[in-house]
């Protein structure tokens, strides 16, 4: 019997945008899709988490190069779809961030006293954001720096046990306990993570937009590759991810449709035919 988890997990879409999938990949039909803005939240008994903050309401203090980003993947943020709508801000005592891209770096500024768990690379994108790789410094809150808890490298190590062992996925536990621990998910951008929550659940951000195009990576067009931080690393994850889905783990990503108001810990009980 699988082991009852110990915390909620939540799924709130915070903004969205649209594309057509057949300008990321090339056997695509076209039609533009919408792509929610996820944010994953996490409550045990001794922290509450927020994997990711989603879009930040609108209008943008980003200049030039948010006027750009804005014309590519136009976001939309409707009345009471902001972070603080969503969850109950002032219980957050942690938020782990996947990457520095605009959907999920929007709500900071709504959560001003919990710390923020970075990678490296993605603390090297904070230092110096690059526009270049959708990194906007004007959607950084002031006073983010003194609030980050940076994750070194050196604390990744391969998994001693269990599926991620076998896919061979770097994992690092900050909070010493095994129910959200950081997951290595290199090649959309520098540092990217995602979070194995009770060894049952993996948050996979942006190792694919969306479940279904998993696996089709060297199906990507020219922009799409290009952005991409190491496109080589993402196909490789890709390949990692399905292993792990295969060996039961179940993968959620940012911009899928998830059901809202319900403990995805529990919808997961559900799928795998759980008491």
């Amino acid at each position: 019997m699988t082991e009852r988890p110990v915390g909620v997990l939540r799924a709130a879409a915070c903004g969205w945008t649209t594309h057509d999938v057949h300008g990321l990949l090339r056997s695509a039909p076209r039609g533009r899709r919408v792509f929610p803005a996820n944010v994953f939240h996490w409550s045990g008994p001794d922290r509450s988490v927020l994997f990711d903050t989603g879009y930040a309401p609108l209008p943008w203090r980003t200049g030039v190069a948010g006027w750009l980003y804005r014309r590519l993947l136009p976001p939309v943020v409707p009345p009471g779809g902001t972070l603080a709508d969503a969850v109950d801000t002032d219980g957050v005592t942690h938020v782990v961030l996947s990457h520095l891209h605009p959907d999920h770096v929007g709500g900071l500024a709504a959560v001003p006293h919990a710390r923020v768990l970075v990678t490296e690379g993605v603390a090297r994108s904070i230092a110096r954001p690059q526009v270049l790789a959708g990194q906007l410094r004007g959607l950084l809150p002031a006073g983010l720096v003194d609030r980050l808890l940076v994750v070194p490298d050196s604390a990744f190590a391969p998994a001693p046990s269990g599926p991620l062992a076998a896919v061979g996925l770097a994992t690092a536990d900050p909070f010493e306990d095994g129910r959200t621990r950081l997951v290595r998910l290199p090649g959309h951008a520098d540092g990217h993570i995602g979070v194995l929550v009770e060894d049952r659940v993996l948050l996979a951000a942006d190792a694919a937009w969306s479940r279904d195009l998993l696996g089709r990576e060297r199906d990507l067009r020219l922009l799409p590759r290009t952005v991409a931080h190491d496109a080589g690393a993402q196909r490789d994850t890709a390949e990692r991810l399905l292993a792990l889905e295969r060996a039961g783990v179940r993968l959620l990503f940012s911009h899928d449709e998830h059901r809202t108001g319900v403990d995805l810990l529990a919808d997961d009980d559900e799928d795998r035919g759980g008491p």
